[in-house]
């Protein structure tokens, strides 16, 4: 009998290339352990809400009058929204004909282009340009569409950070593109050197793939390190004279827990730096409502914003993103919101500043007591978490670890989590599911789970690690 399509051995190869380590292996376990009654942390993924960070109220109430318009019309509404929810619910639906229910333009509502131009124009010091902003259903879906754009067939190579997000390798692989990785150095507190990219890009080059873009993530995604304008300045410098694209990855700027390096974005360092780099250098740069001190990660809202794109380009991005329709229309309510939050003297503004403080301050609490609670484990070394929402340790394994991993034809690290998985419950990621050296492994956790609950869950890793390598090490 012939094969059909959808059979296995005749499916599109770059579906099965496509790996995604953070709802890969561990998840599947950590999800049947819990259907089997157990108790899972998961912090495999950074899903905020899913660990108990509270939604931001003024957001919320903005997009309920938006789903639901009658309740504008009730007398008793100013009873239980503010005035200035109110307000912004109305503007809004002033926008949109139809409602929520309806598509908008393809490229995402102009007036909320607009908000988003003019934040980061504040942001920035120089004025955005909304028509060469692109709302998005998450940062994701702008960056799979811009890679589709870039990647012509396996003879085009992506710079990518080694650890990396998996969305960067699992897009490429789909797209039938090649990664050309560029190392992070740990003991730098996984800094970028340029000599280092100088080489990945020789190397490639020398095999027959043509480099055409590089992907930062800043702040780190999953080591959690945030570039200082200098790193920022040489990766902008080498793109230039290396004629690539630079995709900036910033989902994470508004999670820094440290006052050194606070975030600074590529768009305004490549500005800074004038001309002829600030008038030719092709940037693209993504963000998220899913992330920050909001982490609406399931209302799926991002935006893309081009620099220096050839205007016949922007118009097939357009055609691409018209396949699609429309972008999630709740989502860019919230990213409106997002970008153009209560203002001092808003009715909202000291409940929602209160709000997105606290969070913010409690996160940077909690990245200093997951660093100091894993730097107090055998065999256990990490960075401090200066930014994003990831602590990225590195586990040296005992030689008997390994071993008994390869016996089980597992990576090292992943019977690592597993065994750690079914001890305690605690769900991560292994660390070669992003990307690491030769030899050296790690585990991905979120810095998610509550405060009151960090200091019970880093001593059951603890007791975990230690038990672990006393296993290991006494054999």
């Amino acid at each position: 009998m012939s094969q059909k399509a959808l059979d296995y051995e005749s499916i599109n190869e770059n579906v099965k290339k496509a790996q995604y380590a953070v709802r890969g292996e561990l998840y599947l376990r950590a999800s049947e352990l819990q259907k089997d009654g157990k108790k899972i942390i998961f912090t495999n993924v950074g899903n905020p809400h899913a660990l108990g960070q509270k939604p931001l109220t003024f957001p919320r109430q903005v997009v309920a009058l938006c789903q639901a318009p009658f309740l504008l019309e009730d007398p008793n509404v100013g009873l239980l929204f503010p005035a200035d929810a109110i307000a912004r619910a109305k503007s809004y639906l002033s926008l949109i004909p139809g409602g929520l229910g309806a598509y908008s333009d393809s490229r995402g509502l102009p007036a909320i282009r607009k908000e988003v131009a003019d934040f980061i124009g504040r942001r920035d010091g120089y004025p955005s340009n909304p028509e060469l902003i692109y709302l998005t259903d998450g940062a994701s879906k702008g960056v799979m569409q811009i890679l589709n754009t870039i990647i012509r067939g396996e003879g085009d190579g992506i710079l990518v950070p080694v650890p990396q997000y998996p969305l960067y390798s699992a897009t490429i692989a789909l797209f039938g593109g090649s990664l050309v990785p560029y190392y992070l150095e740990e003991t730098e507190n996984w800094g970028l050197d340029i000599n280092d990219l100088r080489q990945s890009v020789a190397q490639a080059r020398s095999k027959g793939i043509n480099v055409r873009a590089m992907v930062i993530i800043n702040p780190g995604n999953p080591t959690g390190q945030c570039l200082s304008e200098a790193n920022l300045r040489e990766i902008l410098n080498f793109c230039f004279q290396e004629n690539l694209v630079l995709l900036g990855d910033e989902v994470y700027q508004q999670n820094v827990y440290q006052d050194e390096r606070p975030f600074i974005s590529s768009r305004k360092v490549l500005l800074d730096m004038g001309p002829p780099i600030s008038k030719e250098l092709q940037l693209i740069s993504f963000h998220t409502v899913s992330k920050g001190y909001w982490g609406e990660c399931g209302q799926r809202g991002g935006y893309f914003e081009m620099t220096n794109i050839p205007p016949k380009t922007v118009d097939e991005i357009y055609k691409v993103a018209s396949i699609s329709l429309s972008p999630n229309v709740p989502a860019q309510i919230f990213m409106g919101l997002m970008v153009n939050p209560p203002k001092p003297g808003d009715i909202s503004y000291d409940h929602y500043s209160r709000e997105s403080k606290g969070i913010l301050e409690s996160l940077r609490r909690r990245a200093r007591i997951m660093t100091d609670g894993f730097n107090s484990c055998k065999n256990v070394v990490c960075n401090f978490t200066e930014g994003a929402m990831y602590s990225f340790p590195q586990i040296r394994l005992p030689p008997r670890a390994i071993e008994a991993a390869k016996q089980l034809g597992k990576v090292p690290d992943v019977l690592y989590c597993l065994k750690l998985l079914e001890a305690t419950g605690i769900s991560t990621v292994p660390g070669s599911g992003f990307g690491q050296k030769e030899g050296v492994f790690h585990l991905r956790t979120t810095i998610l789970p509550a405060e009151e609950d960090m200091p019970e869950i880093m001593a059951s890793f603890k007791k975990f690690n230690d038990a672990f390598m006393e296993e290991y090490e006494g054999r």
